[in-house]
């Protein structure tokens, strides 16, 4: 029976670039969309960039551009860094539209009509300098419970109490500086609480994971408050209905943008909206997001839907997070690695992505790239087992058949062998236990290769009498290699693609895999993939490796990164800090870089030496300013070749949001000295 299927994955935000951490959803939930095609379903996917907020508006302040024109730019880095790793997005949009803002108000006023809005006056921090209401990421100031200095508005990151901006002691606004005063301002409320008896019959009725239904229960048994929906001008997002000066909250049209991309589908495509959104629909709807964000995805949307008398999901599938050799990734370890970098470095995007499948399951498990087992699992797997067939065998049908397959196959034991392993797979890429999958495919190429060592065609080939054998044995090993290219196809789609038109076949699909070729002309054998070289991965981890002051603290910066639990700072111990040698610099001369906007080259006497460090210092000072200064730098740190030249070190710098300030010792010091 044919499906009718809209899948979704959630929405990046337009504030950064897409990295290795993102790409395990996208992979994810393409591996499934590409499945259920093969399947014949009907299935469409789409997506758009999440555009809305304060630290979007800022960014582009800073940038000196409007925000309309930074989510443009990011949009279309979004798209070429997701088709670069062969994500195939129906439909990948933007949550700035004509269709999002029509929904999302239609919503709205839906659930003001039906009573769930409630307006009252609540007291926030203003900064009377930028003139603006702060959200929490916004203010900082001294934790009201430990007294650690510099925590943000809604938790201290040293003893880990949560707080309202309020309580914060001597408060600063993270964004001017200034200190923030309290102001009155009304807000729109949902009532999310009385949605709780729905609540608790949805998450239970099969939607969810186990785990995750178990993670709402403890929600909902601590009783429901009403949501913030609005926020006040200046904000970039969309305005609500008859209240002037007020904006809804990202988190209430961001998931609204999976049903705006999708109306953008439909007229591009003649699709129904209302089969797929109406209550009722009886098509899926499947959304895949990190464990993060459950908490909006099970229970405000869902809420909102029903309320506002649109279907709700089918089953929302959550996933864990990704670290890189077991720990959070890491800018200065260089395993922070943005997906335009992989791709840069010449890695094959595939590679990532088989990997990824290895990994994955049906849990919110985190999973781990461990970049030396990356490169043995794909050299194993992918080039030693699979890919391997095709090469051993294509050779003999070219050079002694004219490049076609036996027409007749008597010896077709294992091929049935692979043939029935076809549901037992679907039903694992269904389940999206991937991993397991994977382990299944893998064992049945060790089948293969086992029966391609035990007839040797090597040796067939020197004895003319054993030609038919030969041609059959290749032509069973080239059949066998379709049926393992039908199962990767999903995690695989470009060696796929590579393979149909090595094998002269149309685009494989699911019920291919109980037909054989026989009689059949190929093509000349191309190569498909090849091995990774471990240097390759020590070349990416070096790109990527980045000196203190070259990581973006930005609070907008900082803000998406804590949206997306992607936090990078580390502790070292007491050993680690001793191999840090700091030294006392004089800067003997300064000068602008051509086409950096925020570097400036210093030359550095260093005692015995001079050395040659880019600093991000350009906003602070003019270059005139700082010759004959003195300040501190790392001596120690590794050369970094960057596109103006080589940096030999760092310099130290301080900064609070509102400007950058160089290190200076006291009077005294002289250059060389080692700063104790």
């Amino acid at each position: 029976m044919t499906r009718s299927i809209l899948v979704t994955s959630a929405l990046p935000y337009a504030n950064g670039s897409i990295h290795l951490g993102h790409l395990v959803e996208y992979i994810q939930t393409d591996i499934w969309v590409r499945f259920q095609k093969m399947r014949g379903h009907t299935c469409h996917y789409v997506c758009a960039d999440d555009t809305h907020g304060t630290p979007i508006m800022l960014r582009a302040e800073k940038e000196g551009i409007t925000p309309e024109q930074l989510i443009e730019r990011i949009h279309g880095e979004h798209l070429r860094d997701f088709s670069g790793f062969h994500i195939a997005f129906d439909n990948y949009y933007s949550t700035n539209s004509a269709e999002n803002r029509e929904l999302a108000q239609g919503i709205y006023r839906r659930l003001r009509d039906q009573g769930l809005i409630d307006v009252r006056t609540i007291e926030q921090l203003y900064d009377p300098e930028k003139q603006m209401f702060l959200p929490d990421r916004f203010i900082k100031g001294k934790c009201p419970k430990c007294h650690a200095k510099d925590q943000y508005g809604d938790s201290c990151e040293v003893c880990g109490a949560t707080y309202t901006p309020t309580d914060l002691i001597n408060p600063y606004s993270a964004v001017s500086g200034a200190t923030p005063i309290k102001k009155s301002s009304e807000h729109y409320f949902f009532k999310l609480g009385e949605c709780t008896d729905f609540l608790k019959a949805w998450t239970r009725d099969g939607h969810l994971q186990d785990e995750a239904a178990n993670k709402m229960d403890e929600w909902l048994s601590g009783g429901l408050q009403s949501w913030d929906i609005s926020r006040d001008a200046p904000y970039f997002g969309f305005e609500i209905p008859d209240a002037p000066g007020k904006y809804f909250y990202v988190w209430l049209d961001a998931p609204v943008g999976y049903m705006a991309s999708f109306q953008n589908l439909c007229a591009q495509r003649d699709l129904d909206f209302d089969a797929y959104w109406n209550a009722g629909a009886q098509t899926e709807l499947y959304h895949f997001i990190g464990k993060d964000i459950l908490y909006f995805h099970a229970l405000f949307w869902p809420a909102m839907l029903k309320s506002a008398g649109y279907r709700t999901p089918t089953k929302i599938f959550a996933h864990g997070f990704l670290t890189v050799d077991g720990q959070k990734m890491s800018k200065s370890r260089g395993t922070f690695i943005t997906a335009e970098s992989y791709l840069q470095q010449g890695l094959n995007p595939e590679w990532l992505r088989y990997y990824y499948a290895a990994k994955l399951n049906a849990t919110l498990e985190d999973i781990d790239l461990n970049l030396e087992d990356f490169t043995a699992r794909v050299n194993s797997d992918l080039i030693g087992k699979y890919v391997n067939i095709a090469s051993r065998a294509a050779g003999f049908i070219g050079k002694h058949f004219d490049g076609t397959l036996a027409p007749q196959i008597t010896d077709s034991a294992l091929i049935s062998r692979l043939a029935a392993a076809a549901p037992q797979i679907a039903d694992l890429y269904e389940a999206r236990e991937y991993g397991k999958a994977l382990r299944e495919i893998m064992a049945l190429a060790d089948a293969v290769n086992q029966y391609v060592d035990e007839k040797k065609p090597w040796t067939l080939a020197k004895n003319p009498e054993a030609a038919a054998e030969l041609h059959e044995v290749c032509s069973v090993s080239v059949n066998l290699f379709r049926l393992l290219t039908i199962y990767l196809k999903p995690v695989l789609p470009q060696v796929a693609a590579m393979a149909e038109t090595f094998l002269a076949i149309p685009p494989l699909t699911w019920a291919d895999a109980s037909t054989t070729l026989r009689g059949h002309r190929i093509q000349a054998y191309q190569h498909l993939m090849a091995r990774i070289d471990p240097k390759q991965i020590t070349a990416l981890t070096e790109a990527n490796k980045q000196s203190l002051q070259a990581v973006d603290h930005s609070p907008a910066r900082h803000a998406e990164a804590q949206a997306h639990q992607q936090a990078i700072a580390e502790t070292i111990s007491i050993d680690d800090f001793a191999k840090i040698d700091l030294r006392i610099a004089k800067i003997v001369n300064a000068e602008q870089v051509e086409g950096a906007e925020k570097l400036l080259k210093l030359t550095l006497d260093i005692g015995l030496e001079t050395r040659t460090v880019f600093a991000g210092i350009k906003s602070a000072y003019q270059p005139q300013d700082l010759i004959g200064r003195l300040t501190v730098m790392v001596a120690n740190l590794a050369p970094r070749k960057m596109k103006f030249g080589l940096s030999e070190g760092m310099v130290l710098a301080a900064g609070d949001g509102g400007g950058i300030y160089l290190l200076a010792p006291d009077s005294g010091a002289q250059p060389g000295m080692r700063v104790k």
